[in-house]
């Protein structure tokens, strides 16, 4: 399993055209094969940024989705709309768990 955690932030007057390509990009992404969980969320800290919180069966299923047009043109947005590199971590595991709060 993969686990991609994808963190943006945005110049200021470009945040809602992100924020719109990002939001189409959920559910087409969400129904990709191989693709447990696709989140985005929008930091309460700074309305600026951007985390993506991505959960794949493996490698093949990451490829898939970021084929989709949806992505595509989240990535021409973002080459445009970015305040600097984005974060990415891509964690390799081997197990997990659900827990009950």
């Amino acid at each position: 399993m993969l686990i991609c955690r994808f963190k943006a932030q945005c110049q200021p007057h470009k945040t809602e055209q992100v924020r719109e390509v990002l939001e189409a990009a959920i559910a087409p992404s969400r129904v990709v094969e191989g693709v447990i969980a696709f989140d985005i969320a929008q930091d309460l800290a700074d309305p600026n940024v951007f985390i993506a919180t991505e959960v794949y069966e493996d490698r093949a299923a990451l490829d898939r989705q970021e084929s989709i047009p949806e992505v595509g043109k989240v990535m021409a947005v973002l080459g445009e709309s970015l305040a600097g590199p984005p974060e990415v971590t891509l964690f390799h595991v081997s197990s997990s768990e659900e827990r009950e709060l």
